[in-house]
């Protein structure tokens, strides 16, 4: 078992959090229940998933829910991509995150490598 709150990854994935609501907020209100609602779900679910596999008896488990994080990273980014076509955020705003991401997957990457699974 790990402690989550001290893995950098899991920091990392609270301020992309932080990030992508503070975003959201400057969506268009018809976008509550569509875009907002899966970025922010995608996002809060990355931090999540690491927590949720620290608390797991195995390796193993730790490695799959790691998966499901680097999973809901790209589909973070898809999203962003999304918001970008559409002109929802200043092309510069979504390009920070999207490094950010970016760094994130391949934190999880490493940590995944890491556990020797």
């Amino acid at each position: 078992m790990h402690n989550f709150r001290e893995l950098k990854v899991w920091q990392a994935g609270i301020e992309i959090c932080k990030s992508i609501f503070e975003l959201t907020r400057q969506f268009p209100i018809e976008e509550k229940f569509g875009l907002t609602s899966q970025m922010t779900r995608s996002a809060v679910s990355i931090p999540s998933n690491i927590a949720e596999g620290c608390g797991r008896k195995s390796n193993k488990e730790f490695y799959q829910f790691l998966g499901i994080a680097l999973g809901s990273s790209f589909e973070l980014e898809t999203q962003l991509i999304i918001t970008k076509e559409f002109n929802y955020i200043i092309t510069e705003k979504a390009d920070i995150i999207c490094t950010r991401i970016i760094e994130i997957q391949k934190m999880i990457g490493g940590l995944q490598k890491s556990l020797n699974i």
